[in-house]
């Protein structure tokens, strides 16, 4: 093949039989080209094998470079996709299912994963429905950095795996897709699903889910979610949400609702609130009244949760950098007694429960400032070292005292024994770290951990006495 360089090259070699005349013309002509491409300029004109040889890209200048950094927006290279939106009929026009509201909104394109653009155009140009969906959405509206983008599609796993050689299906309750990239990186695309009917579901007689296993379209897939804000749809080629239940209403007003009753949905799954509660602390968002009705009259369904999640749900109210205004909430609405009615009683003490709320803060603040969350072991002893600490006063035997403290705890929402017995050596060294006693604990791996919850604790004092 040949490229605009060789060609010129051969061009500049003049021919055994040319005239002065030739050579002047020749030499004219080479002085032109090379003018024109360094203005971006040149016109197009035949290749050698019958192509059209088109003029390169002007270059950005300086300025605009400069400006585009101003408005925090990056230089798209000039292709149809960056400028042209798509024409003719939306899906839902063609299958006849009930048109969202679609709101013109420009995301930033920056902040949008490129590996995740990639798996949305590359699946709408193979001739299926592809959006960007739920907390990313959501996040990028509010103005916060998403944690990792989903995606959801008209096609079938083994679909998307055909379209992306990078892939595994996934899953055996229901099969999802991921997707690889260079750096371990994962993007997870699932086929849109739809809440199955009373004669797909395995149980008839109770509310709580077992089963959602059934594929459906996008409008199915927006509905079966559980708040309206983590139900938008992001279409990257039109660059508009796609709203079937409201959610740019609740982004604007700042409120969490459920899609449908709220006194249904947390019943079909409790683990809901644990989730109202994130994020309205993580979004500084509120709660709509009739959600917040809701999750105080189903607490007591907390318990029919899978106790597994319920362990990894309380991590993340710890991990966000809003522990302290979640666990106020959960304290406020009765969630502490049905999960951790150890901390529950403790805290009821105004003394005793504001310094456990001044502890919380400063986790927050340590997360804020390292930019990732804090080890889980050091998180769950921020939130119950506390009330250990009083259950192992006056003991001979702390280590023990505090194993029978976090043995209901381990049973009642299944907490790894790894991290309930790391707890526990914590508390039971703590007394022994302050008079300078614990050298040989220097040599265990939790030493750290114990250093920087004694600096938590400091600080968590110097907050109280303010």
């Amino acid at each position: 093949m040949h490229t605009p360089e060789s060609e010129t090259e051969t061009e500049a070699r003049p021919p055994e039989s040319e005239t002065p005349a030739q050579a002047e013309a020749r030499r004219a002509r080479l002085r032109a080209r090379r003018e024109a491409r360094k203005a971006g300029l040149e016109s197009e004109r035949p290749a050698s094998n019958g192509e059209v040889r088109r003029a390169p890209a002007r270059e950005v200048t300086r300025e605009e470079r400069r400006a585009a950094r101003a408005r925090r927006e990056p230089i798209l290279p000039s292709a149809p996709e960056n400028g042209v939106k798509p024409s003719g009929p939306w899906p839902w026009e063609k299958s006849g299912g009930p048109a969202p509201l679609v709101h013109a909104v420009r995301l930033d394109p920056a902040r949008v994963d490129e590996a995740a653009r990639r798996v949305v155009m590359k699946l709408t140009r193979a001739g299926h429905e592809a959006y960007l969906v739920g907390g990313c959405v959501r996040d990028l509206l509010v103005g916060k950095s998403p944690k990792d983008f989903d995606v959801a599609t008209s096609a079938l796993p083994e679909e998307v795996r055909s379209v992306f050689r990078n892939s595994r299906i996934i899953g055996r309750r229901f099969r999802l897709v991921h997707v690889f990239f260079g750096g371990g990186q994962i993007i997870e695309t699932a086929t849109f699903r739809r809440t199955p009917q009373p004669t797909e579901s395995d149980e008839e007689d109770s509310l709580l889910i077992r089963s959602d296993n059934v594929f459906g379209e996008a409008h199915e897939d927006a509905l079966r979610r559980d708040f309206t804000i983590n139900a938008l749809f992001y279409d990257i080629e039109r660059e508009s949400v796609l709203d079937w239940t409201n959610g740019m209403r609740d982004i604007e007003s700042r409120t969490v609702r459920t899609i449908g009753d709220p006194m249904v949905r947390l019943q079909e799954d409790p683990v809901r609130i644990l989730r109202a509660v994130k994020f309205a602390a993580r979004l500084d968002f509120g709660l709509d009244p009739a959600l917040y009705d809701a999750a105080v009259h189903c607490r007591g369904a907390l318990a029919m949760a899978a106790r597994p999640r319920l362990s990894e749900e309380i991590l993340r109210l710890m991990r966000g950098g809003a522990s302290h205004r979640s666990f106020w909430l959960a304290l406020e609405m009765g969630l502490l007694d049905v999960l951790l009615p150890e901390l529950a009683a403790f805290v009821v003490d105004a003394k005793h429960g504001a310094f456990v709320f001044h502890l919380l803060s400063e986790v927050d603040e340590r997360t804020k400032e390292t930019g990732a969350p804090l080890d889980d072991v050091l998180l769950w002893a921020a939130l119950l070292f506390e009330p250990l600490l009083e259950a192992c006063a006056h003991e001979t035997d702390r280590m023990r005292a505090a194993l029978e403290f976090m043995e209901p705890v381990v049973e009642r929402i299944a907490l790894p024994r790894r991290i309930a017995d790391g707890v526990a050596r914590l508390a039971a060294t703590f007394p022994r770290h302050q008079a300078g006693k614990a050298s040989r604990f220097k040599k265990s791996p939790l030493y750290p951990l114990l250093v920087e919850l004694t600096e938590l604790r400091k600080r968590a004092l110097a907050r109280a006495r303010a």
